[in-house]
């Protein structure tokens, strides 16, 4: 029988929560093919206007072992800075894992910059084993938000 799993992560940022938030999380559909083009080849949104039951797909190109992935989010607190999303499609879903879901809060530091906290939930398929996959998962979203913070660093008027 399958088990749930999870993994956590920090990422410290200079860069003002709701700014980052706003581009990292909430306009990364249309960011990541501009700054990541190494490994989103292309997204959009599937469903919806980017409020709960959005669906948004991403593209990847051969530097991801799986060519798409759909995310549909569960949970938007925008003022907040807080969102849960689920995997739909893609990303594993069927080879590797059973369902997989991420809840993203990006929290104010006393610095004027912001603390990312990422807690990642899935269930792997019976029979799958766990490699180096959680270590490559941290690396993506580690790049993910560095990738954004860089951007809204080199722009300060972005996002705002």
């Amino acid at each position: 029988m399958a088990s749930a799993n999870s993994w956590t992560l920090e990422i410290a940022s200079p860069v003002a929560a709701p700014r980052l938030f706003r581009a990292a999380v909430m306009d990364w559909h249309t960011l990541a093919p501009k700054l990541v083009a190494d490994v989103v080849a292309s997204a959009h949104p599937v469903e919806g206007e980017g409020g709960v039951g959005s669906v948004r797909q991403f593209n990847f190109t051969s530097a991801m072992p799986f060519g798409f992935m759909k995310e549909r989010l569960e949970f938007l607190d925008a003022d907040k800075c807080e969102c849960k999303s689920t995997l739909v499609e893609g990303g594993g879903i069927g080879v590797a894992i059973e369902t997989a879901a991420s809840h993203i809060k990006v929290e104010p530091a006393a610095d004027g910059g912001s603390v990312v906290k990422v807690d990642s939930t899935y269930k792997l398929l019976p029979g799958v084993e766990v490699k180096d996959e959680i270590t490559k998962a941290k690396e993506s979203v580690t790049a993910i938000f560095k990738a954004a913070e860089a951007f809204l660093v080199a722009n300060p008027d972005a996002y705002n």
